[in-house]
């Protein structure tokens, strides 16, 4: 009788100082247990299971590759060359063709006249005369492609230039991801 008293008051006593002692100190109960299941997994075989991630992630791409944040207004602006000369724009996928305006030609070699404008395109404000051109080297970043297809349209009607599918299509990928612009060559 007197033996199972006394284990009561130890489980009585062990019950009310467990806890006080693990308030006071819970770095001490962790430690503990993350050792006693440590030693556990010695003792288990050991199984290693792949990870299945919740969202697959972006596959990078090889060789070249650019990445375009979207501005305030979510339209991918950037600066770029064409013909080696250094020159701002939006990469515009609703685009047909690269777009330039006159100024931007005179900067980048071309002299055009007014016969030169002798196509009709269809723009967002409606259809306009545009000379068309070939761009020998249009590079962004570490992305260069020759040889492509443009119109130069007047300055009063285009007055951001656009990179358009003429150069896109060029490109082994190019995505929108997350508010950003993904073009690899």
């Amino acid at each position: 009788m007197l033996r199972t008293v006394l284990i009561f008051c130890v489980l009585a006593a062990a019950s009310v100082l467990i806890p006080f002692a693990y308030q006071s100190n819970p770095e001490m109960f962790d430690s503990q247990s993350n050792s006693a299941a440590e030693a556990k997994r010695a003792t288990e075989p050991q199984l290693k299971l792949a990870a299945v991630p919740d969202k697959p992630p972006l596959q990078q791409p090889l060789g070249r590759k650019v990445l375009v944040a979207a501005d305030a207004r979510g339209h991918f602006t950037t600066s770029f060359k064409l013909n080696g000369r250094q020159v701002d724009g939006l990469i515009d996928t609703g685009a047909t063709l690269v777009a330039i305006n006159t100024s931007t030609a005179r900067r980048i070699g071309f002299s055009l006249n007014q016969a030169d404008f002798n196509q009709q395109v269809n723009t967002a404000n409606g259809v306009i005369k545009a000379a068309v051109v070939s761009i020998d080297r249009l590079q962004i970043g570490k992305i260069t492609v020759e040889d492509i297809q443009a119109v130069v349209l007047d300055d009063r009607a285009l007055r951001t230039n656009l990179i358009g599918m003429s150069f896109l299509q060029r490109l082994g990928k190019y995505q929108v991801e997350n508010g950003t612009l993904l073009l690899v060559q």
